[in-house]
């Protein structure tokens, strides 16, 4: 294997792989560096469902992205639409207008041409049956904007990239950890390779970081996110240290982007420390919005109902994180149960069952008895049942009269069998990161591009405050990801406009 190279790609998933097969239609030569070994690569891609919001304007669109759509899929499925405009304001409202204008335009314009890009190698997208639709009069229908997602979840995305690199000659190295950038005033010339037993050098024209976020590093975590965030669970790899930072820092990187935030869910209580691949992201618990969430005192703490699951998601995992114990439990009634995510029916789960409410709380670990089941009287006795309850539509069914009441799909809680499961935080990835220009190029603390250093991913600040839509990441990983590797490829060849 050679030690230079036109293009050299630091990290292993979505981002990265984008970038190098990006480059590598630049006619550059292109090698990407894992730091995991290959059981593990993949970064957090590789443990997503695989879901990426898209702009589509119709089923039309929806074809061009799924071509083995089946006629009856089409027939007994509602697929909606979902607008620019609409992609832009969920992505101003999630992040209560805070996120970098020029970013989202970007994100939200080429994210259809993107997705197609992708397919063309090698990626099958299909619709989210299982997490995102409910059956309305005979008929699927989608809800919340978010409608694709990936063949196969996250493994299958990373499988289908990672063939479609390895055929088009891209070389990949496993267990190859950078540390540093190979720089001086012209610009980035290659990068320094912690190897098992032993530090290289690859030369380079031209470096693409994407080796996400430092949501693995628990130091880094209570520095910038806060004290408690190292007891927080991390959903993803464990190989997210946030060195690929770190590395642009060290030359005079901007920082940029919410460094206090992150995306962060409801996450099952004894969840391994780390993701683990043969659970996926199993562990996650999403269907709050059906039921109701208490805290060690017994006491609800959050609106379930706030939103649809996929605008609230991302930012619960603080919220409980801030509870007492840093967990909660989440409980639901017959009512609901067929309803509950296929998560919830996994083997690796914290699960209490009983045919009464007052058997019930007696089971929930560390919390007050007691108040949880005045708490859970109180919010029956709140809802408002004369309101239709609907899970495909924002209903208004809500409670009034509470400390904390629920704005929509509020149920009662009276049915047995009664189930509930036990929750903390989930990490999923780091808000802050570097900043970078329409063409993906790193800027140094002066906004100037540094030559030579181009950037995608979770390590790019500035798209997400605060909070997240869901499936928005692994597309933003895309889209800058492709835009990164044309820039970079373009650099190499002595071409430097933008992508």
């Amino acid at each position: 294997m050679q030690n230079d190279y036109d293009v050299v790609v630091v990290g292993g998933g979505n981002a990265a792989f984008c970038a190098a097969l990006s480059a590598r239609e630049a006619d550059a030569s292109v090698l990407v560096l894992e730091a995991a070994p290959e059981a593990e690569a993949g970064g957090n891609s590789r443990f997503t469902a695989g879901s990426m919001r898209v702009v589509y304007n119709g089923v039309a669109d929806l074809e061009r992205l799924m071509p083995d759509l089946s006629p009856q899929e089409k027939a007994t499925t509602d697929f909606g639409a979902y607008t620019a405009d609409q992609f832009f304001d969920d992505m101003a409202r999630i992040t209560q207008y805070r996120a970098d204008p020029d970013l989202v335009e970007t994100l939200v314009r080429r994210s259809f041409d993107t997705l197609l890009w992708m397919q063309s190698n090698g990626v099958r997208f299909v619709p989210i049956y299982g997490r995102q639709a409910f059956k309305v009069d005979g008929r699927f229908k989608f809800w919340g904007g978010l409608t694709v997602e990936t063949s196969g979840g996250g493994p299958g995305l990373v499988d289908a990239l990672t063939h479609s690199a390895r055929t088009r000659g891209i070389d990949i190295l496993y267990e190859n950890r950078a540390t540093a950038l190979v720089h001086d005033d012209a610009g980035v010339h290659g990068v320094v390779v912690r190897q098992p037993g032993q530090t290289v050098t690859f030369g380079a024209k031209a470096v693409v970081l994407a080796s996400g976020g430092f949501e693995a590093n628990p130091e880094w975590r209570t520095r910038y996110l806060g004290p408690g965030w190292d007891l927080a669970k991390v959903r993803g790899s464990r190989f997210n240290m946030g060195e690929g930072i770190r590395m642009a820092l060290d030359i005079g990187a901007q920082p940029y982007g919410n460094w206090s935030g992150g995306h962060a869910v409801g996450w099952d209580r004894n969840a391994p420390e780390f993701g683990d691949l043969a659970v996926g992201d199993g562990f996650q618990k999403h269907s709050y919005p059906w039921g109701i969430m208490v805290n060690a005192t017994g006491r609800r703490f959050v609106d379930e109902g706030a939103d649809f699951r996929n605008y609230t998601y991302a930012k619960y995992g603080r919220v409980i994180l801030e509870q007492p114990g840093q967990f909660a439990w989440q409980i639901f009634d017959a009512k609901v149960a067929h309803l509950l995510r296929d998560e919830y029916r996994i083997r690796q789960i914290t699960k209490v069952s009983a045919d009464t409410l007052e058997a019930l709380v007696e089971k929930l670990d560390d919390v007050d008895a007691a108040a949880a089941l005045a708490e859970i009287e109180a919010y029956n006795a709140a809802v408002q049942a004369d309101i239709p309850f609907d899970p495909n539509v924002k209903d208004g069914r809500r409670t009034v009269g509470l400390a904390v009441d629920k704005s929509n799909w509020a149920n009662t809680i009276d049915q047995p069998p009664f189930e509930a499961y036990a929750v903390t935080c989930g990490l999923t990835f780091t808000f802050g990161g570097l900043r970078i220009d329409h063409a993906a190029n790193v800027l140094d603390l002066v906004a100037h591009p540094i030559p030579g250093l181009f950037a995608a991913g979770e390590l790019v600040g500035g798209l997400f405050y605060f909070n997240y839509p869901g499936g928005s990441g692994l597309t933003a990983g895309a889209v800058f990801g492709k835009i990164a590797g044309a820039s970079a490829g373009q650099y190499a060849q002595g071409s430097q406009g933008p992508a």
